[in-house]
């Protein structure tokens, strides 16, 4: 492509791409594409990139080109690579100029330099690093800027390559670039610090910017640039600046307004200061051991005393929390349990800690948390207040390293845990203060009250031999949560959230039908905060392992009622979901005594699944409803098919967007809807339409589909056969030739379940697949489980429907070229030389009963094969004959003669319409209704008749004397 006739063409046809006319748009684009592999487009995209004269965003786009053309053509070995030429050319071209004055487009030249850099740096690009720091020294301040932005991009990205070679080349890079990167960061933070009293907020934002990629710099070199960071005498004397850096960026803060962006800009520097140190701690926990005494002495100074305030703002707050967290749950700073298996460094680094954390202070940090951090403030008060499903989910987060009520509470769970015999009495005496109720009247009293119990709850683990919470419940907490003052909700809400923390700890199950007694009543409180925090400590209550059905039942109807009253008043998506997950949670433990009460969520969950369009997570939540409300209705769930199978489907079709979010539950609705429907409808076959693409996705949901596949064979094998087998058996055999050993015998249970459900139709609709099943047998298929499955889809056939069995040995006969008898014969002898590779007493029994149905027979190869006929048929007697005490006789154990409905416990899961099926079916089976004992006396019978006496007997010499005396054990008695 040359240059000066191309740049006119390739400029038109960039402003063209930027158009909001997509007939103007898509041919440019496609244009562009066209030209992405010819030699000479990069360089006239950076000519048309570095004129400041062009619009900006032809600019713009002409820069994301050349930055994605980097990543598809920069590489030697990539398809339509640059040449070595034209990547030279514009390597020189990219650092020739460092004037670029959009912000946006100079990050983005920036980012791909880097991109380059990362492949071609140091080796190919050994100029690139001194041009850069040449030119950080510059006066000019544009070009200083630019120069220090790229440079950060290229030290983020070297620091980020974890290849051996690449850390060795990056850490020679540190050593040498270490102490101009030093000088540089310290030269523009002095600049700062003098111009911010000048009152020029321009220059102050200046130098501000340049000292933060300067530290961005830094922060890159001392973490990652050094294996032993502590033998460097600068990294060490740097790390020990940050503390006084810090304090005088603090300082300035008092000095710079609280609303403008130079006040933005000090904040994030001084975060990327803690960043430092947390990184730093991260990677080098024993270079960090010099630090940590004054890490400690810092943090709990700003955050624990007075000489934070007016200096200190949440996100240091917090970032000095995670440093005392690090610190303290550090493993590289705990000993084992015998000392002197410790490591020095761990002991020096435990030693320097517990020298810290002194009584006094131990105890100041806890007080202080409990009664300053925990305490709710006028702002959350005010959201409460406002907005109280907001207000659930800024103070019910879990994103302690972000903000700061979570953070604080992590801290002072690891501080508890870890100071526990130090901090128990601290906190048992702060309970102690506050026996009683509590005047309305004193807010400040019932927030105060409100942190002790949130403490209390949070070290629930702690202090479980320090606290009888059962008797605290009915003395305290229980007259606490009917005091029905308004003020009062704050505490209302906090004991009940309490007893959900203690429920798994320490809780009398005696005592549960008073807690259900007072969730009912919270949960018909006028505050919906204190009704949203009752429903989580229901959850937690029918969690727990100690919950009892027959203490929840009477409770059940109101419980339900409330919970469904409370999913329709909450607004918020999060909250909707929440409240669903304990409905679910309370349908899924009481399973089928829920009936009654189901039908007000029946009728609005088609209105909430209709709301929740855009909103898939809150859709999966009514997925996980729909499986427990299916799963309690059991065959009255076909009530629910209008609008279940229409969400079944939607879920399922991996042609619709949502299938993404939906696929996992529900393909897990779809079978247990099908395990509990009484009968097969056209509407919940046609769904069957969804699994063929299902089938070609190969994924983690191949396990639900073969159940599924197995829940319409026992539902309706005839229909659901004859409209879906062809391409069924197409979809098998593709995947039997993709997927590993276990999916192949998920594939093959498949199929030896319809032979078992339907074997006349079976075997026609699935003949495509037996062929590999006869060829696996026959070459003797070396996985033991594959091999099991193999003889279990023949048993079948051969026992259950001999004339197919004789077409498919005449159709292989034909296949491998050998008279159909030789064939029959090296089939029963891999049969019994593989007998071992069958673990499952059902289908040993049906391999003896598959070949004894072989006899009686004057043919001349089962004849030669009668031993290893016997000797299975004798070790399927072993598997499946029990001795009665009584008589001394033997009987079949898997003979069933009639159906018994059995008992279910409490704790057992109700039979579901497809057990109900599954138990039908092996009143059929042969392995269930036939006699292995009296099959095998028939069949000799029957042989002997067809031989006569002697031809029997000398039959019956090829069987060794062994196995004959067990084989007449058995059959006494015939």
């Amino acid at each position: 492509m040359d240059l000066n006739s191309a740049s006119t063409v390739v400029l038109q046809v960039l402003t063209q791409a930027t158009s909001q006319d997509t007939a103007v748009l898509k041919p440019a684009e496609e244009q562009l594409k066209q030209w992405e592999t010819q030699p000479g487009f990069y360089s006239v995209l950076l000519n048309i990139f570095t004129n400041h004269t062009l619009d900006i965003n032809v600019r713009w786009l002409a820069v994301l080109y050349f930055k994605n053309g980097i990543d598809r053509y920069w590489r030697r070995v990539a398809p339509h690579a640059l040449s070595e030429e034209e990547k030279s050319t514009l390597r020189a071209g990219l650092i020739t100029n460092f004037n670029e004055p959009i912000n946006q487009i100079a990050t983005q030249i920036a980012v791909l330099i880097a991109k380059v850099a990362r492949l071609d740096c140091p080796r190919q690009w050994p100029e690139l690093i001194p041009t850069l720091i040449e030119s950080v020294k510059v006066q000019d301040d544009l070009r200083q800027h630019r120069a220090l932005l790229t440079f950060y991009h290229v030290t983020k990205t070297l620091a980020s390559k974890r290849l051996a070679a690449d850390r060795k080349l990056f850490y020679d890079l540190a050593s040498g670039i270490y102490s101009f990167a030093c000088s540089l960061w310290n030269h523009h933070t002095d600049t700062f610090l003098q111009q911010v009293s000048s009152g020029n907020e321009a220059a102050v934002l200046s130098s501000l910017e340049r000292t933060l990629l300067s530290l961005k710099v830094l922060r890159k070199l001392t973490v990652n640039g050094f294996v032993e960071p502590h033998k460097n005498m600068e990294v060490m004397g740097f790390l020990h600046g940050i503390f006084e850096r810090l304090k005088q960026f603090l300082e300035c803060s008092r000095s710079i307004g609280t609303d403008n962006i130079c006040r933005d800009r000090l904040e994030k520097t001084i975060i990327l200061f803690t960043k430092v140190l947390l990184d730093f701690l991260d990677q080098h926990p024993f270079s960090f051991t010099p630090l940590i005494q004054r890490s400690l002495e810092f943090s709990v100074s700003y955050v624990f005393t007075e000489v934070g305030e007016g200096v200190t703002f949440e996100r240091f707050i917090v970032q000095c929390m995670n440093l005392i967290k690090m610190i303290v749950k550090n493993y590289a700073y705990k000993p084992s349990k015998n000392f002197e298996d410790s490591s020095p460094e761990t002991l020096e680094a435990h030693k320097i800690k517990m020298a810290f954390f002194t009584y006094p202070t131990l105890t100041e940090i806890c007080r202080r948390l409990v009664s300053h951090y925990f305490l709710l403030t006028e702002e959350e008060l005010t959201m409460w207040e406002e907005d109280p499903e907001g207000f659930m989910e800024e103070t019910g987060g879990d994103s302690w390293k972000y903000s700061l009520r979570p953070c604080t509470e992590v801290l002072f769970i690891d501080i508890f845990h870890e100071y526990n015999q130090t901090l128990t009495p601290v906190l048992l005496e702060m309970m102690q203060t506050l026996q009683g109720p509590t005047n309305v009247e004193d807010m400040n009293a019932l927030l105060i009250k409100d942190a002790v119990y949130n403490a209390v709850g949070l070290a629930a683990y702690e202090l479980f031999d320090s606290v009888d919470f059962d008797q605290w419940f009915k003395n305290q907490l229980l007259p606490e949560l009917q005091v029905i003052h308004n003020r009062y909700k704050p505490l209302r809400r906090r004991v009940i959230w309490l007893i959900g923390q203690w429920i798994s700890v320490k809780f009398k199950s005696d005592l549960r039908p008073m807690l259900y007694e007072a969730i009912c009543n919270l949960l018909q409180d006028q505050d919906l905060v204190v009704r949203i925090e009752t429903a989580t400590t229901l959850k937690l209550t029918v969690d727990d392992f100690e919950f009892r059905t027959d203490q929840f039942l009477p409770y059940l109807e109101t419980m339900f009622t409330l919970l469904f009253q409370l999913l329709q008043q909450v607004t918020e998506c999060d909250t909707k979901m929440h409240v669903l997950h304990v409905l679910s949670c309370v349908i899924e433990r009481v399973n089928m005594q829920i009936r009654p009460y189901v039908g007000c969520l029946v009728q609005y969950l088609p209105l909430l699944w209709k709301q929740s369009e855009e909103h898939n997570m809150l859709r999966c939540a009514i997925l996980t409803t729909l499986i427990h409300l299916v799963q309690g209705l059991g065959a009255d769930s076909k009530n629910l098919y209008p609008f279940l199978l229409p969400v079944i489907q939607l879920s399922t079709d991996v042609s619709q967007p949502p299938h993404v979010y939906l696929l996992e539950d529900g393909l897990e609705l779809w079978l247990v809807t099908l395990e509990n429907s009484p009968c097969i409808t056209p509407e919940l076959l046609r769904i069957f339409q969804n699994m063929s693409p299902l089938l070609e996705l190969s994924s983690e949901s191949l396990r639900t589909c073969f159940k599924i596949i197995n829940g319409y064979i026992f539902l309706s094998s005839t229909e659901f056969l004859q409209t879906y087998a062809v391409g069924l058996c197409q979809s098998f055999c593709e995947l039997l030739n993709e997927i590993t050993t276990e999916g192949q015998v998920q594939v093959l249970k498949v199929v030896e379940n319809a032979l078992k459900v339907n074997p006349v139709l079976s075997p026609q609709m699935f003949q495509p697949i037996l062929p590999c099943v006869f060829r696996g047998i026959i070459e003797g298929e070396r996985y033991p489980v594959v091999m099991s499955t193999y003889l279990g889809v023949m048993g079948r056939v051969l026992l259950q429907n001999t004339s197919f069995f004789s077409s498919l040995l005449n159709e292989m006969a034909h296949k491998f070229n050998q008279e159909m008898d030789q064939l029959l014969g090296n089939m029963i002898e891999m049969w019994v030389d593989r007998m071992d590779n069958i673990t499952q007493p059902e289908r040993r029994k049906l391999s003896a009963l598959a070949l004894l149905s072989l006899l009686p027979s004057d043919n001349s190869v089962i004849q030669d094969k009668f031993c290893g006929i016997i000797n299975i048929s004798v070790e399927g007697l072993h598997d499946v004959m029990t001795e009665d005490p009584e008589t001394g006789t033997y009987k079949d154990c898997m003979l069933m003669s009639h159906l018994e409905e059995p008992k279910v416990t409490e704790d057992e899961e109700p039979p579901t319409e497809q057990d109900k099926r599954k138990k039908m079916l092996a009143l059929k089976d042969p392995v269930h209704t036939v006699s292995l004992q009296q099959f095998i006396y028939e069949k000799l019978k029957a042989q002997q008749e067809l031989l006569g006496e002697q031809g029997f007997q000398s039959l019956m010499e090829t069987v060794d004397t062994e196995i004959v005396t067990q084989l007449q054990e058995f059959l006494q008695g015939f």
